[in-house]
């Protein structure tokens, strides 16, 4: 099914940019990019990307700026108004998920929890 960008995810500009070059460097034009959520991390949740060939019947389709996002209907409840974005600094490059849902955080910026619970905690590495 196809959503509107805005009602789970989003992406900004940048990160579609870098998305798109990556999709090209590795010769997959044409596949998504797929955000997950699983338990874990030192918050109860950590996000996970992965590049996808293909779709789940029940995945939710997110096109956006030239890039297909797959986000699964487990974790899309929790990624709701979320937005992907590409941060380069000195301290850390790469993808960043930016999520309004999550009330704690940890240090790393991977891993969080919401208000009504998550996975099991575990310590940061």
């Amino acid at each position: 099914m196809v959503q509107e960008a805005v009602s789970i995810v989003s992406i900004t500009d940048k990160a579609a940019e870098k998305a798109r070059a990556l999709l090209k460097d590795r010769g997959v034009e044409d596949a998504s990019l797929r955000v997950f959520v699983v338990g874990g991390g030192c918050s109860g949740y950590q996000y996970g990307m992965a590049i996808a060939q293909g779709r789940e019947e029940d995945d939710v389709v997110i096109e956006q700026s030239g890039v297909t996002v797959l986000v699964d209907p487990e974790s899309a409840p929790l990624m709701q108004g979320a937005e992907i974005d590409y941060v380069d600094d000195l301290m850390k490059s790469g993808f960043t998920i930016f999520n309004p849902n999550a009330v704690k955080s940890c240090a790393c910026g991977q891993s969080f929890d919401t208000t009504f619970g998550g996975g099991a905690a575990k310590p940061c590495h």
